[in-house]
């Protein structure tokens, strides 16, 4: 086993491949950047907000006001600089840190896809994505025509842990046996074009969504793989996401996949890319020659950098299943939901109101939640219970620093989970403003009265 594993890892490929990734990777992040400026989505996600989630153990991480656009400029022109593959190895370690700040600043913006680009350029640090067709190879007058293959193959294996692990969240009751939380879904988009007051509006499509979403995520990664299956499943790939946009507003994640899973297709495919590329820019071509190409590129550090590849998958392979670790329904607990390639499996609404109380004298009064948080913020919180506690602590903070005394918060809380009746959440006789946020199991949840089979 150990000299298979060995022999692996002294296995090269060509370059090419990893080169295109890197180009079209640092495109599509530079347009999401200038997408959201565009937008108007630093101010209102991080400048205008009195108060921001955050995650538990990052609480340090703070807006930074009107300098968040500079934060964004920097993110934005480092993905430029990755594209370019100039000052790789500097420009993808700025994209990593300032991407990752910014999705940090608040809990509430998270999306699956945007830890994707945080733990793919994270790994991006590791490959060198620059050993050919960049910038870099001009400067240093050096490029490689080989590189390792677990270069390659670990930017293939994170793709399909995202897809897999994807499929079999799937694979649950009320996904498969309910088409929920489609069936609250589709029915609301009567206005598509000839679909949607048909197709959309038919109970058997929700199932059929439903059942073939679970089939296409569980199966794509080993389309992909094989070259037989290759060009029908990157047609699948394209038509999925597509399609999923067309339904559903998930900004770029579905053209971020799409021009990921180029990397499964052959050298010569990648090769024929970059020749397209330097006849678009051939008015801009540069009068250096570029150098000729070495045979295989070494790493600096090989030992480390395998180790810490190993320990990266790892984390990526173990994590996503630490809700069981939790005794309670994750769909409704939310203990260990995120971060785990979970996507859009449930539709949840909830009505949660807070009480100020004084425990001596019993006087309370009820919060205006619009007095302290945006409209998408109150909406995330009220059925979210490390935001409602987090907002606990926040009012508790906020009225002791008035002058209040004695100060307790109970939560008021209903929640309505995939179309069913909503029921109450939170232990109304509790006070949050005693309980601390950890890796424990929330006590102050009240049971969920249903059952979710699967995983």
């Amino acid at each position: 086993m150990v000299a298979k594993l060995k022999s692996y890892f002294n296995t090269t490929t060509n370059a090419a491949p990893l080169a295109v990734f890197r180009v079209l990777f640092g495109l599509m992040m530079c347009f999401s950047i200038i997408r959201f400026w565009y937008h108007g989505w630093i101010e209102k996600l991080y400048i205008a907000p009195n108060f921001h989630f955050k995650y538990y153990g990052f609480e340090w991480v703070k807006s930074l006001g009107s300098y968040n656009y500079v934060l964004f400029a920097i993110c934005g022109i480092a993905a430029v600089f990755v594209a370019l593959g100039f000052k790789y190895r500097i420009a993808i370690v700025t994209f990593f840190l300032s991407f990752t700040y910014i999705e940090l600043i608040d809990k509430t913006t998270y999306l699956n896809h945007y830890y994707f680009i945080s733990v793919l350029s994270f790994l991006m640090i590791f490959l060198p994505a620059n050993a050919q067709f960049s910038l870099d190879n001009l400067l240093r007058k050096k490029s490689y025509a080989q590189i390792p293959r677990w270069c390659i193959d670990s930017i293939k294996l994170l793709l399909g842990i995202v897809y897999f692990y994807a499929g079999i969240a799937k694979i649950n009751s009320d996904w498969l046996f309910k088409a929920m939380p489609l069936k609250i879904w589709l029915p609301s988009k009567y206005d598509l074009p000839l679909i949607g007051n048909n197709l959309m509006q038919q109970d058997w499509f929700h199932y059929t969504m439903s059942w073939s979403g679970m089939l296409y995520d569980l199966s794509i990664p080993f389309l992909l793989l094989f070259k037989k299956t290759r060009t029908f499943a990157f047609v699948l790939v394209v038509f999925f996401h597509v399609f999923t946009r067309i339904l559903f507003p998930i900004g770029m994640f579905p053209y971020i996949m799409i021009v990921a899973t180029l990397i499964f297709f052959e050298a010569s495919t990648h090769e024929k890319i970059i020749v397209i590329i330097k006849r678009l820019l051939s008015p801009f071509r540069s009068q250096l020659n570029p150098p000729n190409p070495r045979k295989v590129y070494t790493f600096y550090y090989p030992k480390p950098t395998k180790a810490i590849i190993i320990v990266f998958f790892a984390f990526q392979f173990m994590f996503p299943f630490r809700y069981l670790l939790y005794p309670n329904e994750l769909f409704w607990t939310e203990e260990g939901y995120r971060f785990s390639w979970r996507v859009m499996l449930m539709e949840k609404a909830g009505l949660t109101t807070f009480k100020i109380a004084n425990a001596e004298t019993g006087h309370y009064f009820y919060v205006d939640n619009t007095d302290f948080l945006t409209p998408f913020q109150e909406k995330q919180m009220s059925f979210q219970p490390d935001f409602i506690l987090e907002y606990a602590h926040f009012l508790g903070d906020h009225f002791k620093a008035q002058g209040h005394e004695n100060i307790q918060v109970f939560a008021d809380s209903y929640v309505a989970l995939n179309g069913r009746l909503s029921q109450q959440y939170i232990d109304p006789t509790i006070d949050l403003y005693q309980e601390k946020e950890s890796f424990k199991p929330k006590h102050w949840i009240l049971p969920f009265k249903d059952d979710i089979k699967g995983f």
